[in-house]
């Protein structure tokens, strides 16, 4: 079976760069087993407001950083961050902005008021991933995304970087948590994802209000594999996927969650060629 040698991991949350949780966990030790067993990764994660840079260690790469996306007819300067996690030899990319993730926690408030703008900070973190890959000349063979804040690189990889000698031969794992958010998002949401390569056209599958559901489903119509991640997630977006006809992990107990993940790459990167 070909083998997919490179794996990016497009991921909500590290531990212990935030606290401990289902998907701080995977996002902390599926990389480093992945690497461990002889591929080449590269991690990104948000710079939520809570991660304390000088403990972490955390560093601004300047080469990487300046350039500015356009989100919603407004600019939004990318910056990247890096740390390492020394006993894992594994270095983490952070995406961050002072409008989207400086002072400002993951999807919700201090008062567990979710974030009227959640829209636009995942579509930022969305583009900025991809674009910082693009500056680092890399190829990844599967993209693995992880949580709804990762939801939209799907549309993006397939579409607007299609073309892209870093993508065009990627394919795309989405990873379902029981992570809902409960602010629907902004009516004109489906406006704001519009870019170069990607029409009204591409999104008409897209009903308002847009929920976790609905964003979780276009995240599915985009991708080439789908892992149940959680216990117990919303059955209606694991039914949409095996409608869809993607390929399907079926939730993998934590002893045997990183096997499983490391053959699923190798049957998504064999079957969607």
């Amino acid at each position: 079976m070909t083998k997919a040698n490179k794996v990016l991991f497009i991921t909500q949350e590290i531990t212990p760069y935030v606290p401990e949780n289902e998907m701080s966990l995977i996002g902390r030790n599926l990389p480093q087993a992945i690497q461990e067993k002889g591929r080449e990764i590269r991690t990104f994660m948000p710079k939520w407001g809570n991660i304390n840079e000088r403990r972490n260690q955390l560093h601004e790469v300047i080469r990487l950083s300046g350039m500015n996306l356009i989100i919603d007819d407004t600019d939004h300067p990318l910056i990247i961050k890096v740390a390492s996690i020394q006993s894992a030899r594994m270095q983490v990319y952070f995406i961050d902005n002072d409008d989207y993730f400086q002072n400002r926690l993951q999807k919700c408030d201090e008062n567990g008021i979710d974030y009227a703008d959640n829209d636009a900070r995942a579509i930022f973190y969305a583009r900025g991933v991809l674009e910082t890959v693009k500056k680092l000349r890399w190829c990844p063979d599967v993209i693995h995304c992880h949580g709804w804040m990762t939801a939209l690189a799907p549309l993006y990889i397939k579409k607007a970087y299609k073309d892209e000698p870093s993508f065009r031969d990627s394919k795309v794992v989405f990873s379902v948590y029981d992570d809902e958010f409960q602010a629907p998002f902004s009516e004109d949401f489906t406006s704001k994802l519009l870019l170069k390569g990607v029409t009204k056209k591409d999104v008409t599958s897209v009903t308002n209000p847009v929920d976790y559901t609905e964003l979780c489903k276009l995240a599915i119509s985009y991708s080439d594999g789908v892992i149940q991640n959680s216990p117990s997630v919303n059955p209606a977006i694991m039914d949409f996927a095996r409608e869809s006809g993607k390929l399907i992990l079926d939730y993998p107990e934590a002893d045997t969650y990183a096997d499983a993940c490391n053959g699923f790459y190798d049957e998504v990167w064999a079957n969607t060629k």
